[in-house]
């Protein structure tokens, strides 16, 4: 079997077998799992390799996009400066940035951005991906357009721009990029291994991530004024961009965070933790509430599955999510796999992060795999 590296506590085994057997199996390339449970990080593994060929082994610095589990980090920024009495989740988000009121969009509240319920899902086409890597162009854009539906009636995920649309509520209050927060703010403060980006210098350390199958949607079927089409030809996505330079150096919150299983768990644990993560206090336990307050629940308009948010975060929900616990859980994922998982009743963060995408837009058959098996090892 494949050799499994890093650190953790012997009632793990079982998830550890189960992590080394899908790598020999050929279902991972290259990947990292952590846990922090009680204040203590439980588990710290990676094993595999950083490319398809497996000449590099991945090692304990190893980092990859993890697409949208960035947006757990984001919504994590803007609950701190709720916190701090900066932000109300129930403000119009023009009271912040004015601009953004145009086009009938007056009346949208932040907790529509927080909860892919604000009726703007992507860009107006014609969109290219580049078209994202200019903060001022892609923001000022999307305060331009109409809502595609009535904000606030149900969920349409917010793929790639719910970074721009909630980080510019947070430079408008900081005057940092979310960028500059998420570094000075969270990672830097909590010693964590995670950037929006990665600084060119920091390349070496990154593993690319290894495109899926391609998507089993009819776009053509599906018509251009479907919110599907809409949303994911807005611009349309193609995981090869996150190796580029441009994606690498752009602020995309929604996205293209870089980093390992271990930073995530670190930074997502202060939702577990009643906000404290490593010792720092990053939240208080009424601002976490708020992630509870349910938005919307039903078929995402844009995904299709039922999905239920809160602000900022998934909902955990049996009826959707049947493999975890019957607890209170946050949760979000990203495109190919990687998990973030939040269990405030177990005192618990989960987090897997991985190189080879698999079908699917949220989550993965490894990731219920090992969340399975990670909760039957921690009971």
């Amino acid at each position: 079997m494949t050799r499994i590296h890093g650190t953790y506590h012997p009632r793990f085994q079982p998830l550890i077998d189960e992590f080394s057997r899908r790598i020999d199996a050929g279902e991972e390339v290259g990947a990292s799992l952590a846990a922090v449970h009680e204040g203590e990080m439980v588990l710290d593994v990676w094993g595999g390799w950083t490319d398809e060929t497996r000449t590099t082994e991945w090692a304990e610095d190893t980092v990859t996009n993890v697409w949208s589990s960035t947006k757990t980090v984001v919504a994590l920024a803007a609950l701190m400066l709720v916190d701090r009495g900066q932000l109300d989740v129930y403000e119009k988000v023009a009271t912040y940035w004015p601009e953004f009121a145009a086009a009938g969009k007056q009346d949208i509240e932040v907790r529509h951005l927080l909860s892919h319920t604000s009726g703007v899902s992507g860009l107006d086409q014609p969109a290219a991906m580049e078209d994202l890597y200019d903060w001022e162009g892609a923001t000022a854009r999307f305060a331009a357009q109409a809502p595609w539906w009535e904000p606030g009636t149900a969920s349409g995920y917010h793929a790639l721009n719910f970074g721009h649309l909630v980080g510019e509520v947070i430079r408008r209050i900081t005057g940092k990029a979310p960028r500059e927060f998420v570094a000075e703010e969270i990672a830097g403060p909590l010693g964590a291994d995670f950037t929006i980006g990665i600084p060119a210098g920091q390349y070496h350390r990154v593993s690319n991530v290894i495109p899926p199958p391609p998507a089993a949607i009819d776009f053509d079927a599906l018509g251009p004024d479907h919110l599907t089409v809409k949303t994911f030809g807005g611009p349309p996505m193609d995981a090869t961009a996150s190796w580029s330079d441009g994606w690498r150096g752009a602020d995309i919150g929604g996205a293209n965070g870089h980093g390992n299983a271990r930073s995530l768990a670190w930074i997502q644990s202060a939702l577990s933790h009643d906000g404290m993560a490593r010792g720092v206090k990053l939240l208080s336990r009424p601002t976490i509430e708020l992630v509870f307050d349910e938005q919307s629940s039903g078929p995402d308009l844009v995904i299709g599955a039922p999905i239920r948010f809160g602000i900022g975060f998934g909902i955990g929900d049996q009826r959707t999510r049947p493999h975890l616990p019957d607890h209170r859980i946050c949760y979000w994922g990203g495109w190919g796999g990687s998990m973030v998982l939040n269990d405030l009743d177990a005192r618990s963060t989960f987090t897997y992060v991985m190189n080879k995408m698999q079908p699917g837009l949220l989550g993965s058959e490894n990731g219920v795999a090992y969340s399975t098996a990670y909760y039957a090892c921690l009971d």
